[in-house]
């Protein structure tokens, strides 16, 4: 594999262009899955609060 090699470029060019795609897509989507577990848990506290009380 040497540079002059056409299909060797076109999967290195191809690696290159796809990884970071790849990384920050990742990156975003477990910040989703945070972000709508705390607006969950926020929700169900709304729902449920915890009384003050809760020694009866």
């Amino acid at each position: 594999m040497t540079i002059n090699n056409p299909i060797f470029i076109f999967a290195l060019i191809t690696v290159i262009w796809f990884i970071p795609g790849i990384l920050v897509r990742r990156i975003n989507e477990l910040k989703q899955v945070k972000k709508s577990k705390k607006r969950q848990a926020d929700a169900i506290n709304k729902l449920y609060p915890n009384s003050k009380d809760s020694s009866n």
